[in-house]
């Protein structure tokens, strides 16, 4: 016995990482389902609460060790923190993300129920309301929703658009149950119907995937999407000012687009210090083209910093300010008790910045209304739906280079692949190091320029009208689900 309990947090930790094989840049979407079947399974056998949250402990310590070990490479290469205290920083972040799993464990062994129910609609559920709850609690952390890995090549990725992400998750919480059910009683009479069930869900996302939710508006339009790859060591040096000028100046006169993106705070200066000569000769250029470019650089207002977005070209002058701000990174939470962490143990620069407005109109370019997100704004989906219907396009700037040759930037990418998903709009991305790609309204990947290397990203993009339903109801109908799922599992317990 003491070599089962010993044998099984392991079984857990490693099904916990080969759950990440699921997300970019691999992006083997079997695996989650495979991995949470096995948890499941775990977790049927677990012979009290305690018990299961450490199963869901060991898993959790072993999917978010593995999926955001990049976080380190910040920490240590650009953030100027000890090599020791950067791994320990590291794995407390993954070890504090795991507590969320380890709840899903406690919570589903509390809720009484039979044994088929537990695991096709009490875990299930339990698992996606918690993953929920992770994406909103200390400003949210919904990185790793198992509902990613199925953008975009998933038949499950067909929900999408209907329930967003966490719908997406669902259906994949349950396929794992219905696996681990399969695996409980072989091919009797209840895992013929676990079979089926699992038939219906996956052909029906296959065919929810040939519905078109939105329609073409206008014609499409030629567009550029600017990678810069400056180095982050390199980037907010002052001596090397003139040369991130410069480098950026030579690729926007190369193009003839329409529409030209630059990636976030891609001038390291502020707003009002961009010198006027080199302004107009941005903005010379893309009237030229009958267009517009959009510009990421830090604005000042009545004495407050924001990391922005602003518009040069032939319409008026227009600017997004990032809503969604990362702690410590761009803001300090608790001031007065942590602010030493940043000033003394930390180097990041404008780590401080002020919020912009919760509902900021898209920007009205090259004929578009484009809804504008800076970096880790597109992790959440029902802010993104704020802008729609309105928007007819999305544009996701940042600049992932904070993360090195990790795999960051490439799971960044599918989270935009599943915001275009859910709204049924095309996303640009334009992004310092990569990845800066152009992906359709179906999620699917169009062009992707290679990451570390500097070059200019051309194509051919439409916009979009019309509204998904997820658009119009956002994640309420998903959590809705869940509330009645765990009422069905108790009420049918207790009759």
């Amino acid at each position: 016995m003491n070599i089962l309990r010993l044998k099984r947090p392991a079984l857990a930790f490693s099904a916990g990482l080969c759950s990440v094989l699921g997300f970019a840049p691999l992006s083997l979407f079997p695996f989650p389902v495979l991995a949470l079947a096995a948890l499941f399974a775990l977790w049927q056998t677990a012979d009290s609460a305690r018990t299961a949250s450490r199963l869901g402990f060991a898993f959790g310590f072993g999917f978010f060790g593995a999926g955001i070990g990049w976080i380190y490479i910040a920490l240590y290469d650009y953030g100027g923190m000890s090599l020791l205290l950067a791994l320990f920083a590291t794995a407390l972040f993954a070890a504090f993300l795991a507590l969320f799993t380890a709840l899903v464990g406690y919570a589903q062994a509390r809720l009484q129920a039979a044994a088929w129910m537990r695991m096709v609609m009490v875990m299930p559920a339990t698992w996606v309301l918690v993953e929920w709850l992770r994406g909103l609690i200390f400003t949210g952390f919904p990185w790793l929703t198992v509902g990613y890995s199925q953008a975009a090549a998933s038949p499950l990725a067909g929900y999408a658009p209907l329930v967003g992400v966490y719908g997406v998750s669902l259906v994949v919480a349950i396929s794992a149950g219905l696996l681990a059910l399969l695996w409980q009683v072989r091919w009797s009479k209840r895992g013929q119907m676990a079979v089926a069930a699992l038939v219906v869900l996956w052909s029906g996302g296959a065919a929810l995937r040939a519905v078109e939710w939105t329609q073409a508006a206008g014609k499409p339009f030629r567009i550029s999407l600017v990678q810069g790859n400056i180095a982050q060591e390199l980037k907010f040096r002052e001596e090397k000012l003139a040369d991130t000028l410069e480098a950026y100046r030579k690729l926007v006169l190369q193009s003839d687009a329409r529409l030209i993106v630059l990636p976030e705070t891609a001038l390291p200066v502020l707003r009002h210090e961009v010198p006027e000569n080199y302004a107009e000769i941005l903005r010379s250029h893309v009237r030229k083209n009958d267009g517009d470019i959009l510009i990421g650089a830090f604005e000042r207002d009545h004495g407050q910093y924001y990391n922005s977005v602003f518009t040069l070209g032939t319409a008026e002058s227009q600017s997004y300010r990032k809503n969604h701000l990362v702690p410590f990174g761009e803001f300090i939470p608790l001031r007065p008790a942590l602010g030493w962490f940043i000033n003394e143990v930390l180097s990041i620069p404008m780590s401080d910045l002020a919020r912009g407005g919760i509902t900021q109109p898209p920007l009205k370019v090259a004929g578009q209304n484009v809804a504008v997100n800076i970096c880790y704004e597109d992790v959440f989906g029902e802010e993104i739906i704020r802008a729609l219907p309105e928007a007819t396009l999305l544009v996701n700037v940042s600049n992932d280079a904070w993360y090195g040759n990790s795999h960051a930037a490439m799971q960044h990418n599918q989270i935009s692949q599943m915001r275009a998903l859910e709204t049924g709009r095309m996303m640009l991305r334009a992004t310092n190091t990569g990845v800066t790609s152009i992906i359709g309204r179906d999620g699917r990947i169009q062009q992707m320029l290679p990451q570390h290397e500097a070059g200019m990203l051309n194509g051919q993009v439409q916009g979009y009208v019309g509204s998904t339903p997820y658009v119009r109801w956002g994640n309420a109908p998903v959590l809705g689900l869940l509330v009645l799922m765990l009422a069905a599992a108790w009420w049918m317990h207790r009759k």
